[in-house]
This record gives structure tokens, C-alpha cells and sequence, in this order.
């Protein structure tokens, strides 16, 4: 009898390899911007890297890296769009040192790990939150809403500020890509 004693998963250089030659094939076939959520610690180490295969708009969360302001410039020095996250137990606070700098804010409305989560309705307070700091700030970030957006979602994050949206499992479970994307434009 043979018990499986350890489960190999390949060093990280493999697996960031796979990814940016993903991310290179991705940029050869489409013009549209790409945007790279790193949901990692320490993104500093692949900001360049990511932007170097063809990334055009990268975000990183609040939590991991003590220099935020740091990682904001290095993606900024790219000459791409810089954001910053709140994951649905961020406040809106933890990112008011940055949002200057930042050209988008990403709204997780879902904790972040896998598809196909029920939107967390508390995340619209957020949406209304940084709507007010725009207008009261003069500033002109985009605000980004990633997870549980589809039919029932889309009209209130807008409503609410979102000018951006992200529509993975909703988009991906329907059979006409084209009616949904006009659905979701509005």
C-alpha cells in the first residue's frame, strides 16, 4: 500500500514563470488594458516584473507591505495605473494616506480567495465612502468593484460610485458573452 506522505508544488519561480508567460501571450492577443490585482505579501518584488510582460493597471492591498507609499511610486514609475484594495474588513481609513497618489481604488465585495461568492452588501457604505472623498478631495480615482457583480449588483455599485467593475463568475457562467457585457455597460 502506498500513502502520499507530501503533495509537491513546485518553487515559486515555476509558478510566476507560468504566470507571466500567461501574461505575455494574453498581451500578444488583446490591446485591452490588462489589470493585475497582487493579491501577495511583499509586491514590490514583482511590480516590475508584471509590468515588464505587459501589465497595465496593478493593485496591491493596504496590508501587505509596510510601504505602501513605496510600492505606489514603483508601479507609477512604470508608467502604468496604480491602485490600491480594501478587502471587506479594510476601512476606508487604511488607505486615505495613498489616495492621492492612486489612479483606481479596488473594492473587494467579497473576501477574496474564489469565484462565485454572494456580494457582502455592507461594501456599498465603502462605495459611498469614497465617493465623498473624491468630491470632497477634488480627486479623480476610479473606483473598481470586485466580487459577487451581476445582473441583481451591477446598478447599485454603480449608483454608488463604481466606475469600474469586475464580473468573473457571472460573466463566465452565461452563454452570450456580448449580452452580458451590455448589460453589464448599462
Amino acid at each position: 500500500m502506498v500513502y502520499i506522505s507530501m503533495l509537491w508544488m513546485g518553487d515559486l519561480y515555476q509558478i510566476y514563470r507560468l504566470v507571466f508567460l500567461f501574461l505575455d501571450a494574453v498581451r500578444k492577443g488583446t490591446k485591452l488594458p490588462i489589470d493585475v490585482h497582487l493579491m501577495i505579501e511583499e509586491p514590490e518584488k514583482y511590480v516590475d516584473l508584471f509590468a515588464q510582460h505587459g501589465a497595465d493597471m496593478i493593485s496591491v492591498h493596504v496590508e501587505a507591505t509596510p510601504h505602501i507609499h513605496r510600492v505606489i511610486e514603483q508601479i507609477k514609475s512604470q508608467n502604468i495605473k496604480a491602485g490600491v484594495v480594501l478587502n471587506p474588513g479594510t476601512p476606508v481609513d487604511a488607505i486615505l494616506p495613498v489616495i492621492r497618489m492612486v489612479d483606481y481604488v479596488l473594492v473587494m465585495t467579497v473576501n477574496p480567495g474564489f469565484g462565485g461568492q454572494s456580494f457582502i452588501s455592507d461594501s456599498i457604505e465603502k462605495l459611498d465612502q469614497l465617493t465623498s472623498i473624491k468630491d470632497r478631495m477634488e480627486l479623480d480615482f476610479d473606483i473598481e468593484v470586485d466580487g459577487g457583480i451581476n445582473n441583481e449588483t451591477v446598478k447599485n455599485v454603480i449608483e454608488h460610485g463604481a466606475t469600474m467593475l469586475v464580473a468573473g463568475s457571472y460573466f463566465f457562467k452565461q452563454d452570450d458573452y456580448k449580452q452580458v457585457t451590455k448589460l453589464l455597460k448599462g
